[in-house]
Formats: C-alpha cells, structure tokens, sequence
C-alpha cells in the first residue's frame, strides 16, 4: 500500500521541465516520482521536431499514459511561435461568428496533436467586466456572459472533435480583478447572486463539455472568506462536484504563483488544493519542492488530513483523460497548415475593429510611427512586438519618421516637432496609459496591437486588433491599404 501511496501521490502533480531536450538525470527524476503529468511552457517548444522529440522522449520515459500540457490559447497566449499564430479569444468576440470559432478551435487542436500534446489551457471563460484587469483582456472572448458562452463552446467543439483535451479557466473567474494572481492574492468581493450570475454563468454552461478545468488563485468571500478558490472545498467540492456534478480533471494554476508560494508555499498549497477536490496540483520551477509537494501529500495521508480514497480517485479522474485523448503524434501535413494559417489569417482580418472615425495617411507620404522599442513577456504571454517588426510592415508604405522609446514615461509628447505629420501610435503591450499621456498624447491615429483598453485611453481614433501575430499586422496594413474595412465589432465596453 505504501508504494502504491507513493505513487499516487506522484501522479496527482503536473511539473515542468528545463528545456526543450529530456535529460537522462530529468527522465530518472520524474520515473523515481511517478510523475507523469507534464505542462511546457515556450522554453521547452523551440522547434516542430525538437517538440516531438522531447514529448516522445517524456513518453518513453514515463509511459504512454502521460499528459502532456500546454497553454495554447491564441494571441499573445501562443507557446509554439513555429505553427501558425492563432486568433485570440477576443478577436473571435469581435468577429462573432460561431463557424468560425469552431474552425479555430479544431485548427489549434491539429497542431498540438501533430506535437503530442493531449491537453489544453484553453478556452479562457472569464469575462471581461473590468477594462483595468492586468492580465485577462484580449485573453476573454468579452463582456457577454451568454455569448462568450455560445462562441467558448464552438471553439471547444472543434478542439475536442480533434482529439484534444481542454481546459476552461480560471474558474470560478479571473475578469474582475485588478490585481495579477502570479504577482499578488486578488479577491473579488461581490455577492454570491452577483457571481452566479456573471462569472460562473459561462463556466456553469459548459461545465460538462469540458474534460478539464483550471482554478483560479482568487477569494470569492461570498463562498470562502479565507482561502482562494484553488484551496477551497466549498468551491471545489461542494460547488462544482456536489451541486454541478462535475466528475472532469480540476487543475489549480501554477503553484509557484507569488499568491499561492508566497502565502502557503507549493508543498502546504498542493495538500489544501487535493484535500479541496483538485486532481493536479501544478507544481512548478523548483525540483526541490516538487519532492516537497509529494512528500506532503504522504504526510497528509499519514495524518489522516487527506486520504488515500482522495488520492485514488483524482488519478481515476486524469486515467480516464488520458484514456480518452492519449498522446499519440499525429500527422500534419504541410497542406493543413498551410490552410490553418490562411484560416487564422481570415480570422484575424475578421477581427479589425474600428473606434472612431479614423483617416489613412495617404501612401507614400511622410507618417511620425510613435511606438516602444521593446515589449518584454508580462510573465504570462510571450513577448510582444518589436519595434523593428512593425516599421519593416510599414516602411514600404510610408516615408517613417520613427519615434521610439524603452517606456512610455521616456516620451515628452509636447517634445514632437507639431509640424502636421500624420502621426501613429503603436501600443504594443498590455501596459495601459497613465494620466499624464491621456491628457497630452494626441496621435491622429492609434493602433492598439496588444490591449484592446488602451484604445479608450487616448482621444482619438483608434485600430484594434486583439493581437500583434504577423497575420494581425498584415490586417492593419491591408486596412491602410485600403484593402479591407475593418468590420469587427467591440466585445467588451473599453470603460465601465
């Protein structure tokens, strides 16, 4: 019974690892913990080949049963920069268009699969209710809870009907915080009706279409005054398994989050988190405390905090997950991507949307491009847009005079020659403007690559996106061009 305890309590953790090759001393350290849920993050995807061969090599180390994770949601939420670059959520919102969505969907899931990769972060049900959220915007199909809903599920349909897990989040709702959950504890203090309503409606919707569900590192005082919903049994137990019926995998967000490892550690997190009704405990970063996290759950067992009944079911839940969508490497041929990138391209001009009333710049004149030089990761999403991309999109347009700078603060606008130049500016980050810009930064026209809010923090017109992967970009120029009309719709309020 003790190896069996041990094994257990391996399997009921998701780890990562170091990069994008198993080494020898790695495959031996997940064997030794029976881990075999594993979550790759970009560091670990560099390549097609290099991906299949490391998830192949996980296989061999672990056993066919494994589960390999991934966060692929589309927009800046995209692991593998070497397949095509998918719409985020809340460009499909914009284009509202349920064939769509359940075209995206599928395309995302043929991809992974062609990887190996049997589980999915992704669709994300929060809903965009408050413009100054951090980390949620483009990531959240909009404001609606109803047609977030009806469009979360087209995608999902597709997705599933390519034989991909996924995994709706952050239950039971990331959309109105003001504080990141990887930096800070956030809590959202609103009536028990109020979230019924609005944050747990989409999720509640779709709860028995998912195989998989995230939690989120939030206190919801209405259902748990002390502990986030990741640790919570009135949330986990009695709200979604005892009254919803939900018998699917529940995951928690990553254990190394400043809201869970600052408070209560991985270790002490992972036993409140499985106690809670949790299936996996994703425990990252650190190999020390992933052996922390095991250990703690035998101890737990030992002590009679957590049984072993608990252990064996949440492996009964991910057994029969990965029984219904292994990780077999499926063929993807180069006539399919190249349709799923043309596919993501159309969604992508789908998406454009106007606020405002907005002139082109004539070709060919002379256009000030306003823009930071970099956009580093915010942590969550992969890096954003460098200047040096946008200016080659637009070089054979214009004659540029180009304006950049290492952050917004740098930038004096009163500093601009007001010679009449037609100028642009790019927000190429979640970052939104502070007071000082929105009263003095008045560009003739902005393009909103990255957070849709930003739009509303400037007074002029402004270009959105959703999104700054090159087929998003090649919109914005087919729209300057004169090629395309930007025909999205806005999802969400951009203010409140």
């Amino acid at each position: 019974m003790t190896q069996d305890l041990n094994k257990l309590a391996g399997r009921a953790l998701m780890v990562d690892v170091a990069g994008d090759t198993l080494t020898a001393d790695e495959a031996a350290f997940l064997r030794e913990h029976h881990f075999r849920a594993i979550c790759l993050f970009r560091r670990n995807v560099s390549s097609f080949e290099a991906t299949r061969k490391l998830i192949a090599d996980l296989k061999a180390a672990i056993g066919d049963d494994v589960l390999i994770g991934m966060d692929q949601e589309g927009g800046a939420v995209m692991r593998t920069l070497f397949m095509p670059q998918a719409p985020s959520a809340m460009a499909l919102g914009a284009a509202d268009d349920e064939a769509l969505a359940y075209q995206v969907g599928a395309a995302v899931a043929r991809g992974l699969a062609a990887l190996g990769v049997n589980w999915n972060y992704a669709p994300v049900l929060d809903l965009n209710n408050n413009p100054k959220n951090p980390v949620i915007a483009e990531r959240s199909f909009g404001a609606d809870p109803v047609k977030a809903a009806r469009l979360a599920a087209a995608w999902m349909a597709g997705h599933l009907g390519e034989g991909v897990a996924t995994c709706v989040k952050h239950f039971p709702g990331h959309g109105d915080t003001h504080t990141d959950s990887h930096l800070d504890l956030p809590i959202v203090d609103k009536s028990r009706a109020a979230i019924e309503q609005y944050e747990l409606s989409p999720f509640h919707a779709l709860i028995h279409q998912t195989p998989g569900l995230m939690s989120a590192h939030i206190v919801f005082p209405a259902f748990d005054a002390e502990l986030p919903a990741t640790l919570s049994k009135p949330i986990l137990q009695t709200l979604l398994r005892d009254q919803w019926g939900y018998a699917g995998v529940t995951i928690t967000d990553g254990m190394n989050m400043k809201a869970i490892r600052e408070r209560w550690g991985q270790a002490r997190g992972t036993v409140l988190a499985l106690g809670a009704g949790a299936d996996l405990s994703l425990v990252l970063q650190f190999s020390d405390e992933m052996v922390a996290s095991k250990d703690a759950l035998l101890a737990a067992v030992a002590k009679g905090e957590v049984s072993a009944e608990r252990l064996a079911e949440a492996d009964a839940r991910v057994n029969a997950m990965t029984a219904r969508f292994p990780s077999v490497q499926r063929h993807y041929s180069s006539d399919q991507e190249a349709a799923d990138r043309a596919l993501f391209a159309r969604a992508w001009a789908r998406a454009l949307t106007l606020v405002g009333e907005a002139r082109r710049p004539v070709l060919g004149s002379k256009v000030r491009l306003v823009l930071q030089a970099d956009a580093p990761s915010d942590g969550v999403s992969e890096a954003g847009l460098s200047a040096s991309v946008l200016i080659a999109k637009l070089a054979p347009l214009y004659e540029l005079d180009v304006v950049s700078y290492a952050k917004r603060s740098d930038l004096n606008w009163a500093s601009l020659p007001q010679d009449g130049v037609f100028t642009i500016v790019a927000a190429t980050t979640r970052e939104r403007y502070d007071t000082v810009q929105r009263e003095t930064w008045r560009p003739d026209l902005h393009l909103a690559l990255w957070n849709p809010y930003a739009a509303g923090d400037l007074a002029c017109p402004a270009l959105l996106t959703y999104g700054f992967a090159e087929p998003a970009l090649d919109a914005v120029v087919s729209w300057l061009k004169q090629e395309l009309q930007a025909r999205g719709q806005l999802p969400a309020p951009l203010e409140l």
